[in-house]
């Protein structure tokens, strides 16, 4: 496979292993969604929260199930952090992603969900983000894939994979399956 180049990092992958197949990832999906309901008796006042980019189809996807599931309608949105990073000033800042929660957050459970739980500083921001939105009786984090080497002390209510990977690697989590990328050098 020819190397892909990761996205912010000036830095190439080449993809080493699959880890989860399509089934997998649908499998995994609705495992969570029903953790999610017993953990919440139901959904009524779940607002899901998909993090930009890499969370928003995973948020959309356990409300799909939940709806089926808690035979509720629940509340998705999204939230671009890139504002409220602590790294802004070591990447280039592209506001291009959506923020938008499309109900009140006040006194309500806020499901974060992502892709990838790694640092944790990307939740760290979330968490600052979400609450400008209002004060949520809880919040909660869901996440596909948790691949360790935190530097915050966060720690997901709901993963798909624990997944221990090098600093070298990425994990690449889509509809299609999780994969892990090696990292060939730097691109010049």
């Amino acid at each position: 496979m020819a190397p892909e180049t990761g996205s912010n990092s000036g830095h190439s992958y080449s993809a080493t292993a699959e880890v989860m197949t399509s089934g997998d990832v649908k499998r995994v999906l609705s495992r969570i969604a029903h953790e999610i309901v017993e953990q919440n008796r139901g959904c009524a006042e779940l607002v899901i929260v998909g993090l930009q980019t890499g969370g928003v189809w995973i948020a959309e996807a356990l409300c799909n199930l939940l709806e089926e599931v808690g035979t509720i309608p629940c509340a998705v949105g999204s939230l671009d952090i890139s504002l409220y990073r602590d790294d802004h000033l070591l990447r280039p800042l592209i506001k291009s992603s959506l923020t938008d929660v499309p109900v009140s957050v006040q006194d309500k459970t806020v499901l974060l969900v992502d892709d990838v739980l790694f640092t944790g500083r990307t939740v760290r921001a979330a968490l600052e983000a979400i609450l400008d939105f209002g004060r949520p009786r809880a919040i909660q984090l869901a996440v596909m894939v948790d691949r360790g080497h935190r530097e915050l002390p966060i720690r997901p209510d709901y993963v798909g994979k624990n997944l221990p990977t090098s600093r070298s690697e990425k994990v690449e989590v889509t509809e299609q399956g999780i994969r892990i990328l090696k990292e060939v050098g730097n691109a010049s």
